[in-house]
């Protein structure tokens, strides 16, 4: 259906035209029953006059009220007349409660809110590689529109200055401690110890000849060679053995040794104050205010330009990582009941109360954006939506009147 101005403007003439040509006919038929009527008294021509006088009436009438709505008659300021434009600040406080009353109470929205299914059109809507590839592509133009217009003085200065913060409102020794004590707790520490003896382990076989080398250097000249092969041969083999030992046997008292050791530092770092001393002093070296500064804008400068390159670039790792995880939680929303029903409750719960809580704002715009237009424009916009309806009752009154007309003129001849 065709709602541009120009068609509705069109249809509002055409519809005028059909009603103002009812009155105009009414009006020839009236002049011609009272000319005939005059030179050849009859009787069916009064009928015919009656019922066209009276229509002319109901059409004039009806004009008015018509009119009446949208401007002054002939333009003639008679009084309760262009209604719409002297009564806009009533209409629109009257439409905005009305919308408000019943459209935007409890009992109307939610039979409406507990239909919405957002969960499973989000999962439908992802599975697209179009419409993911089109969201990844918008997010990634907002942020990187975003960085492009950082400022990176501000920028450095807030990680400086909540890095600072952090730095001196947290105990670095306790705070080493309780790191320590996750890795003896949970003998993280012994992966970095197997890894060290089997490196140290491969290292002493392949290094034969410089125990060889460092064995006939410390010994007399007297010693004959085979005998300083022999030494270094059993010592390489010694220290290799007892790495390999250390390695296999959990309980290898070098393991309970150095895990004791550990424990050791943990309480020293958690109660001697010797430890925070000297953390103190190293934090105020390494992390002081000037350096902290440094190593925000370097932190900051090098992960802004990763991103830029990274969203400037479709097919990055870090973009198709983004699609690789929309698509997977696409395929869980699909198949999880539970998450599509927590999200589904959570989205109608807070849009129900976003409605109720804002029926009163709903209604104030309304309000204040017809009170708000020009009279002229409201009384045109309005005529253009509902004109044309109206020009029937233009329609109906001349035929009705002339009916009525016709009734009141056959009874009084009966009578």
């Amino acid at each position: 259906m065709n709602s541009t101005p120009d068609y509705k403007v069109s249809q509002l003439k055409k519809h005028k035209t059909i009603a103002t040509a009812f009155f105009v006919a009414m009006a020839l038929i009236y002049i011609a029953m009272e000319i005939f009527l005059r030179k050849y008294p009859a009787t069916w021509e009064g009928y015919v006059k009656a019922f066209s006088e009276a229509a002319m009436v109901g059409a004039l009438a009806d004009w008015f009220a018509v009119t009446a709505l949208f401007h002054h008659p002939l333009g003639l300021k008679i009084p309760h007349t262009n209604l719409i434009e002297e009564k806009k600040k009533s209409i629109g406080d009257n439409l905005g409660n009305f919308v408000v009353e019943n459209f935007l109470n409890q009992k109307t929205i939610r039979p409406y809110i507990n239909k919405l299914k957002v969960s499973q059109y989000i999962a439908e809507w992802l599975e697209k590689s179009q419409n993911r590839q089109k969201l990844i592509y918008e997010v990634s133009l907002i942020i990187n529109n975003i960085l492009q217009k950082s400022n990176d003085e501000i920028v450095t200065g807030f990680i400086a200055k909540k890095g600072e913060e952090l730095i001196n409102n947290i105990s670095i020794g306790k705070t080493l401690a309780t790191a320590l004590q996750y890795f003896v707790d949970n003998k993280e520490y012994e992966k970095l110890l197997n890894y060290l003896l089997s490196k140290a382990k491969f290292y002493v076989a392949e290094n034969e000849d410089i125990v060889r080398a460092r064995v006939k250097k410390e010994s007399g000249i007297l010693v004959p060679g085979f005998v300083d092969n022999m030494i270094a041969n059993r010592i390489t083999v010694g220290i290799a053995n007892y790495l390999h030992e250390i390695e296999t046997d959990d309980n290898h008292p070098i393991r309970k040794e150095i895990a004791a050791q550990l424990n050791n530092v943990i309480q020293q770092l958690r109660e001697e104050n010797k430890w925070h001393d000297e953390l103190t002093k190293l934090k105020n070296g390494l992390l002081s205010k000037e350096n902290i500064q440094k190593y925000s804008s370097q932190i900051w400068i090098k992960i802004k330009q990763i991103l830029i390159t990274e969203l400037s670039n479709q097919n990055s790792k870090f973009l198709n990582y983004i699609d690789k995880n929309i698509v997977e939680f696409a395929n869980n929303l699909k198949t999880d009941i539970t998450l599509q029903n927590n999200i589904d409750n959570w989205v109608r719960l807070n849009a129900y109360r976003i409605i109720l809580k804002n029926t009163n704002n709903v209604g104030t715009l309304i309000s204040n954006t017809v009170g708000n237009w020009e009279g002229n424009e409201l009384s045109r916009k309005l005529e253009l939506e509902v004109g044309k309806d109206l020009q029937f009752i233009r329609i109906n009154g001349t035929l009705v009147g002339g009916l009525v007309g016709l009734v009141i003129y056959t009874i009084t001849q009966l009578l």
